[in-house]
């Protein structure tokens, strides 16, 4: 299952990407907005971001006008490596090297073509489980108490 919610920048390309997984044979839950309405980004990014976090969802996409503002809510919960990617490069190395399990993007930054591409390489690329990056994730797990 993967966890999907938006601000009103990102409503549009939210139900684009929701058709794409669809289409693909993936559940999604989304987590909202359910309109174009003006609206705060945060606690949309956070419900995505706990139901990562506690193993409800497998992954997550969260989408704002330029995916700053989900990325940076949603790393505040424990447990999440959101990634802000705009290219595929970076979908594809967020995965192997950070295993990223929350995908953040910026609506106004990329178009849908784009967008579904780099969907489709954060879902389907795997963590390479090189010990290098294990111990990288868990240097960034690390408290600071």
């Amino acid at each position: 299952m993967i966890a999907i919610g938006c601000d009103h920048g990102g409503y549009q390309l939210k139900q684009v990407v929701m058709e794409h997984l669809k289409e693909r044979g993936l559940a999604c839950r989304d987590f909202g907005t359910y309109s174009p309405d003006p609206c705060d980004y945060p606690g949309y990014a956070r419900a995505v971001s706990h139901a990562v976090a506690d193993g409800e969802c497998e992954k997550g996409i969260l989408i704002c006008g330029t995916g700053i503002g989900v990325s940076i809510a949603a790393n505040k919960v424990p447990g999440i490596r959101a990634a802000l990617c705009h290219d595929c490069f970076s979908a594809q190395a967020t995965r192997e090297h950070n295993d990223a399990n929350i995908l953040a993007m910026g609506a106004r930054v990329i178009g849908e073509g784009l967008a579904l591409k780099i969907v489709d390489l954060f879902l389907d690329t795997p963590f390479s489980n090189q010990e290098r990056h294990a111990r990288r994730i868990r240097l960034i797990e690390e408290s600071d108490d």
